[in-house]
């Protein structure tokens, strides 16, 4: 059995960067981490994709020397694939962690068994949890929800399970898979697992601001916050947070015309990594998070949607600092 566990790894604070398909690329985590976030998840990987050697999927791992301590997160519901999978991407990645994705909500997703839909069937997950954990030498976490729906609200159960499957740390969103995004994160469910279970906890749901940040480590008892959507076009959700946590003032976020700059170099590191195509798609909607709450933004956000060229780019983010700073 595998017996590492998180206590091996030292962290610089209590707030992770969520895994994001679509989101979490490389450029976006090295971004975060510069701003304070003191682990990152890479985009969640198909297991039977990485088995098959897909190009694109083998691209997904990347993680520079500078990004640890880091996952790799992984998903798949067959149990030898998925330990397989496991080896693979790490010796891809040299992540730190191995983590698995048992929490995704996402249609296509759950149709195919993977993400949330495992939280229906337990005895499955534990299968697969084991399989990963005795294959190989890192830690292994597993993120999971509150349940597949008000009717099977398990997590309390799945993470006893995790557990005793020898997992070092469980991360838990705090809605059911039926809830996709909407209405408002159950802390108490996180609170329960955090009571239930000996392993680290990692708190996931509705952390939008430096108060939310703190607020759910004390209310939960959770040992780390994993923050997702509140950081879209706001990295520094970081910074202030470990400032609130450290009872020290928290830092006012850059003038529009910083941030726009913190945007571009986004993008810039990412055509580095992917190609300038790749990344200017990528760019249509991630520069347009940085423009949220914006007054009169409508016209760039729409004009950010058709970009195509880093030059496009740059002639966008100039009518910016030109008409909104």
């Amino acid at each position: 059995m595998n017996m590492a566990d998180l206590s091996s790894i030292s962290f610089c604070g209590r707030f992770f960067l969520a895994p994001m398909a679509g989101v979490t690329d490389y450029a976006f985590r090295k971004i975060c981490r510069e701003l304070g976030a003191a682990f990152t998840v890479t985009e969640m990987v198909s297991a039977k994709a990485l088995v098959y050697g897909d190009e694109k999927t083998v691209s997904l791992l990347y993680i520079p020397s500078e990004e640890h301590p880091s996952a790799v997160q992984i998903f798949g519901h067959e149990p030898d694939v998925m330990a397989e999978a496991a080896v693979r991407a790490l010796e891809l990645s040299g992540a730190d962690v191995l983590d698995i994705n048992m929490g995704c909500p996402v249609g296509k997703i759950v149709k195919s068994g993977d993400g949330s839909a495992l939280m229906l069937q337990p005895d499955l997950a534990e299968k697969i949890l084991r399989s990963v954990v005795n294959a190989v030498k890192v830690p292994v976490t597993v993120k999971f929800r509150k349940g597949f729906d008000n009717g099977h609200v398990n997590a309390v159960e799945f993470a006893r399970i995790a557990e005793a499957a020898g997992v070092s740390a469980v991360a838990i969103h705090g809605r059911t898979r039926v809830q996709m995004y909407s209405g408002r994160a159950d802390w108490d469910i996180i609170r329960s697992v955090k009571a239930a279970i000996q392993i680290p906890v990692i708190a996931n749901g509705d952390v939008f601001s430096p108060e939310d940040a703190v607020h759910i480590l004390r209310y939960t008892g959770a040992d780390f916050a994993m923050i997702g959507r509140g950081t879209f076009g706001n990295p520094w959700l970081f910074r202030q947070a470990n400032a609130s946590f450290a009872g020290e003032p928290v830092p006012e976020l850059p003038s529009l015309s910083e941030r726009m700059d913190t945007a571009v170099r986004q993008i810039e590191l990412l055509a580095v990594q992917r190609g300038e195509r790749s990344a200017c798609l990528e760019a249509r909607h991630q520069l347009a998070w940085y423009l949220h709450g914006v007054p009169h933004a409508a016209y760039y956000r729409q004009k950010l949607v058709q970009v195509a060229t880093l030059e496009d780019i740059y002639a966008v983010v100039r009518g910016i600092k030109r008409d909104l700073c």
